[in-house]
């Protein structure tokens, strides 16, 4: 560390840790050691996930569930132990109430449509509403979007301030006695913005509404206590979080699953089927059908290990250091403006930001020549770019191996960029 870096506390141990991740050795053109600063894309692979992979397939490689010899029954110890693992990692109060998607998106999408498909009280109908907010991913706005086309059901959602956060004046107009689902991002992916979810999640219980939060930006970074959050389901996504691409969790509570139909069908998820009609197999296997994503699930279990390891307060913790850092040193940079709070408490350790009058796809090939990898675009996010005014931004995201070289790094690729471009 140097003395530029001295007053920064509650760093990891960052050399030791980067030494489990291959891809931080990488050097890109040429010659330059990569700087990974994308991880609220995807984030890197530790070697005992990737171990895990290939340990699976070398050796336990079978279907799950219905094999009754040696290899089989591995394979569905392995799957069902990760199912264990990602539910201690949540705290869930029982493993069942955690379902295998490939995906967050796909857990999103599981649960609009039951809540599409449902008897009352759940159903959302053209008598009801759904509340999301301005600033979420596409995958928590098109999904509820989709929803309201085919039920006729109301979509409203919140507006978000000048500085980024969510604009909470008129919760109680949002929020009413017709709300059947509010959904909403823990973390946003664009702003960083930690979101109050304990005022929303009041409000919505006083009217009896169900609450959905997307913590694809909130799993990887910090504590996810699902009984502490009271919200009625979690989505969230292996690949962010040291996982394999291809596996994503959506946690329920229990009474709720008993009661929902399911999204998909086939095998697996039935308990008889006969040319009539079929009924269903017990959470979570309703909602899991076909061969799933065995290998995955197998990683991210190896994945919450690695983490669980480390303490997710631990992780929290450095990434508030590099990302009060990271805020402090960009501020310095003449004509940049963060898009989102700027400031490092509320916030996640994703930043976006815009650079004078240079489209951030250029800001992004510039630095990509120097090996700094960062994120262009809109990120999945597009109404927050419309709020702002702007047509996308670059995004720099941390994560528990990223240094505060690495931000010195991007802040000089920054300046390299203004030079560049005159």
């Amino acid at each position: 560390m140097t003395s530029a870096h001295q007053g920064l506390t509650g760093l990891l141990d960052t050399e030791a840790i980067r030494k489990d991740f291959p891809l931080l050795d990488r050097l890109v053109h040429d010659d330059k050691k990569i700087v990974y600063l994308d991880s609220a894309a995807t984030s890197q692979k530790p070697r005992q996930v990737l171990d895990a992979l290939n340990a699976y397939y070398e050796r336990h490689n079978a279907n799950v569930h219905r094999g009754v010899y040696t290899v089989a029954e591995e394979a569905t110890a392995l799957y069902e132990g990760a199912r264990d693992k990602v539910a201690a990692f949540i705290n869930a109060p029982s493993r069942d109430e955690v379902i295998f998607t490939k995906n967050a998106s796909e857990s999103l999408n599981l649960v609009a449509n039951m809540l599409g498909w449902a008897e009352e009280p759940y159903r959302v109908d053209h008598e009801t509403e759904i509340v999301i907010t301005e600033m979420e991913h596409h995958s928590n706005i098109v999904p509820w979007q989709l929803l309201a086309q085919r039920t006729g059901a109301k979509l409203k959602w919140f507006g978000l301030t000048d500085d980024g956060r969510l604009d909470l004046s008129n919760i109680e107009e949002l929020i009413t006695e017709k709300t059947k689902v509010v959904s909403f991002t823990l973390v946003s992916n664009l702003l960083g913005t930690i979101n109050p979810v304990e005022t929303i999640i009041r409000r919505a219980q006083e009217v009896g509404a169900l609450v959905c939060i997307d913590a694809s930006q909130a799993a990887p970074h910090m504590v996810l206590d699902v009984q502490a959050l009271q919200a009625d389901f979690v989505a969230f996504t292996g690949h962010k979080m040291c996982g394999p691409t291809g596996i994503g969790v959506l946690w329920g509570r229990q009474e709720l699953l008993e009661d929902l139909p399911p999204f998909l069908g086939g095998g697996e998820m039935i308990e008889t089927v006969s040319m009539h009609s079929s009924t269903y197999a017990p959470a979570p296997h309703k909602f899991e059908a076909g061969t799933p994503p065995i290998a995955q699930a197998v990683g991210l279990g190896a994945a919450v290990d690695y983490l669980s390891a480390i303490g997710m307060e631990n992780i929290a913790r450095h990434e508030h250091a590099i990302t009060e850092y990271a805020v402090r040193r960009l501020q310095e940079v003449p004509d940049l403006r963060i898009i989102g709070p700027t400031t490092a408490e509320d916030r996640g350790a994703a930043i976006s930001f815009t650079l004078g009058d240079i489209h951030p796809h250029d800001v992004g090939q510039v630095l990509d020549e120097q090996g700094i990898a960062v994120r262009v675009g809109h990120h999945c996010a597009r109404p927050v770019c419309l709020r702002y005014g702007i047509p996308a931004t670059t995004r720099a995201s941390f994560y528990l191996y990223s240094t505060p070289g690495e931000v010195d790094a991007l802040v000089a690729g920054l300046e390299h960029v203004r030079n560049f471009f005159g």
